[in-house]
């Protein structure tokens, strides 16, 4: 059935909560409100306010919370507004949760989902708009997760919820009114796995979040050119699919790599350092990366456009390697 991106998390929520007593969501105006962006709507109407728990504005009691109520048994899913907030909770998500099954021996465990809002796009400026994904990337213990599609977004939170680790679930403010086709009924996507959202001969591109939808109008306006675009979907960052990036390298000879963050240290570097050792070899032309500029995001709407990249900027990117 057609859903859109928010929808299915929603559904998502919903299924898990109905199947498991265990699974409890938290956050910011999750309750009465609904959510921010709405993607919470009507669960407390369903549940009550024992498990959805609309909390003070307080990302660090949210976090600390449901790392405790994690350790204890529960699952719980909880939500930082936007991803930018989660400096304020990073010693509980950062120093405890990551951590605490590797110090116990892995006698405890941390079934914890935490939901959080990344990227530009709402003239929301710079302290509510960063895509700060390859923080977690470089935090050992967590699960990294960026779906782009509401079939993606279903499969992989319903994962994300029945892990027994932490993870971090990003979903991007400009995916929510987002449609597409969702499986009915039950059903999970493996963490770590990749998709191919596109085959293509002549180039890859390996794109996250809403970078992929843009990746794809890219490809599609250059296989009018004659130039057939290959996009990869890491859809997790950690774990990270690295056999399905070589496969596609090595068949199209040619990567690049978009994302919203920053480039400076961005996660595109990790995907290229990936390639320089264990895919020199295939590669006929440089690794190019598409990305933000370094320089937090403006609240100018022209700027903010001319800040994210654009697909005429990854087609730019592509030509360059021909």
């Amino acid at each position: 059935m057609e859903m859109t991106y928010s929808q299915a998390i929603n559904a998502a929520l919903r299924e898990e909560m109905k199947r498991d007593d265990t699974v409890y969501i938290l956050g910011e105006d999750v309750g009465i409100f609904g959510g921010c962006f709405g993607v919470t709507a009507g669960l407390i109407q369903e549940f009550g306010p024992e498990r959805v728990l609309d909390t003070p504005i307080s990302e660090t009691a949210i976090v600390g919370s449901a790392v405790g109520a994690a350790a204890a048994g529960l699952r719980p899913v909880a939500e930082i507004m936007f991803m930018d907030f989660m400096t304020v909770c990073m010693d509980e998500f950062f120093n405890q949760a990551a951590k605490m099954r590797y110090m116990f021996g892995g006698k405890v465990k941390v079934p914890l989902t935490l939901r959080t809002v990344c990227g530009a796009g709402l003239g929301a400026a710079a302290q509510h708009s960063q895509s700060l994904e390859a923080w977690f990337t470089h935090m050992p213990g967590v699960k990294v997760v960026m779906p782009s599609t509401p079939a993606d977004a279903k499969g992989l939170l319903v994962s994300s919820i029945r892990d027994d680790n932490p993870v971090i679930f990003i979903e991007h403010k400009m995916l929510y009114g987002v449609t597409g086709e969702v499986p009915e009924g039950e059903y999970t996507i493996p963490l770590g796995k990749a998709d191919i959202k596109r085959e293509g001969r002549d180039v890859t591109v390996v794109a996250t979040s809403l970078m992929v939808h843009r990746a794809l109008v890219a490809a599609e306006t250059l296989a009018g050119e004659g130039i057939e675009v290959e996009v990869v979907d890491p859809r997790t960052l950690v774990p990270f699919d690295k056999e399905t990036l070589l496969q596609s390298v090595e068949k199209t000879g040619r990567l690049v790599i978009v994302h919203e963050a920053v480039k400076n240290s961005g996660f595109g570097a990790e995907i290229a350092a990936i390639v320089a050792e264990e895919g020199f070899d295939f590669l006929d032309a440089p690794v190019k990366r598409v990305a933000a500029p370094f320089a937090p995001v403006p609240f100018s709407p022209p700027l903010e456009a001319a800040y994210v990249p654009s697909e005429e900027k990854i087609i730019e990117a592509i030509k360059s390697l021909f």
